[in-house]
This record gives C-alpha cells, sequence and structure tokens, in this order.
C-alpha cells in the first residue's frame, strides 16, 4: 500500500518539493534585498552622525571667527543657511546636497580665517580646526562605506535574475552621496 501510494502521487511529491524550493530561494532573494537596503540606512545613519558633529562644531568655529572677522557676515550667513537647508532636508539626497553647501562655505570660512594672523594663532581656533579636520576625515570615510554598500546593492539588482525580483519587491537603486558642483569648487576670497 505504501509502494502504491508513491507510485501514484510520485509527480505531485515532485512539484511540490519543486515549489518549496521555489519559494524558498524567492524569499532568499527578498530577504538579500531588505538585508542590503537595511545596511545602507545604517550606514547613512553613520554619515549623518559625523555631519550632526561637524554641524555642533561650526557655531563654535564662526563665534570664534566671528569675535576677529565681523565683515565676513556673507559667509556666516551661508553656513547658517546651509546648516539650516539640512536639517529640513527630508531625504537622502537634499541631505547630500546641504552637506555639500556646508563644506563649500566651511572651506570659504577657513581661507578667510588665514587671512587673520590673530586669528590662526588662536588656540581656540586652532583646536576647533582640528576637530573639524578630524570630522571631515571620518565623513569622507562614512560616505566612502555609504557608496560601498550602494554600489553592491544596484550592482545587486542590476544583474539577472535580480533584476526582475527587485522590480516585483519594488527595490529599486540607491543614490551615491557625491560632491555637489558647488564643494568642487575652490573658494576666494577677495578683500
Amino acid at each position: 500500500m505504501e509502494q502504491n501510494f508513491w507510485q501514484k502521487n510520485k509527480t505531485w511529491v515532485i512539484v511540490l518539493i519543486v515549489v518549496l524550493i521555489i519559494v524558498f530561494w524567492v524569499i532568499g532573494k527578498y530577504n538579500s534585498f531588505v538585508v542590503q537596503n537595511e545596511g545602507i540606512n545604517n550606514q547613512w545613519a553613520q554619515v549623518e552622525n559625523q555631519l550632526q558633529r561637524r554641524f555642533e562644531l561650526i557655531p563654535n568655529v564662526v563665534n570664534t571667527v566671528k569675535g576677529i572677522t565681523q565683515q565676513e557676515k556673507d559667509v556666516f550667513g551661508a553656513l547658517a543657511e546651509a546648516r539650516t537647508r539640512y536639517a529640513g532636508s527630508t531625504t537622502i539626497d537634499e541631505k547630500a546636497a546641504a552637506a555639500g553647501q556646508v563644506e563649500s562655505s566651511l572651506a570659504r570660512l577657513l581661507v578667510i580665517a588665514e587671512n587673520y594672523p590673530e586669528l590662526k594663532s588662536a588656540q581656540s581656533f586652532r583646536d576647533l580646526t582640528v576637530e573639524l579636520e578630524g570630522t571631515a576625515n571620518r565623513i569622507t570615510v562614512e560616505r566612502q562605506k555609504y557608496n560601498d554598500l550602494v554600489k553592491n546593492l544596484n550592482a545587486y539588482i542590476k544583474v539577472f535574475p535580480n533584476s526582475i525580483f527587485a522590480g516585483i519587491f519594488g527595490v529599486g537603486e540607491r543614490v551615491y552621496f557625491q560632491v555637489t558642483d558647488e564643494a568642487k569648487i575652490n573658494p576666494t576670497v577677495n578683500f
């Protein structure tokens, strides 16, 4: 009787096994997309941690410079505007653009500071610029890690058959954190 059951249902058992294998494979693909996306979200949080650290240092630098260089209000305004823009950003693209604006404004501020020997010699200014340089290095490292994860996910999405499943699961390419055109321009300050 047992052998008879197997012979009668052999096709159905094989079909069931194949279906289960496919279902588990699809679940594995979905989980892979979720894990990679969460890795990117986590890494973006690390980028934001370092950006926040820099944003917290900026008012100290501005106040130190402001005490000596009252005429440089446009740079202070640009920094304040960039920080506000970042705080109001809701997407990674908006935050990346605002961070680029901060980098550009901060570079102008540091160029201005170079022209004030009494400022350069102030211990508090030197300490703050060292902190900012260290933070900039941390941001660079975290951005690189973020972009590496984005690259991995984007490549994973583009290969077959993942491209089909990415479409089905609604997983799209992520955007790299790139330097803005504004931040690529070397600042010049005329006195």
